[in-house]
């Protein structure tokens, strides 16, 4: 797995959220239950997590899938 650093305390916790997700059920968290799991009431921002994630090559998205989110 890709070693990822400076990342901010809410991308620590949506990154441990899909990691347990995956380790737990074998799949990826969708973005509503990442919201959930972190305390955040808005899919935007949710989203906007998971793009600086991906920036920071922590994970890889699949377009158009719910579950589309692998670890980098």
């Amino acid at each position: 797995m890709h070693r990822v650093e400076h990342l901010t305390d809410t991308q620590e916790r949506v990154l441990r959220c899909i990691r347990q997700a995956i380790a737990d059920r074998g799949e990826a968290p969708t973005v509503q239950e990442i919201g959930e799991a972190v305390g955040m009431s808005s899919r935007s921002s949710v989203h906007y997590q998971l793009v600086e994630l991906e920036t920071q090559q922590a994970i890889v998205r699949e377009p158009g899938r719910a579950r589309g989110i692998r670890l980098a």
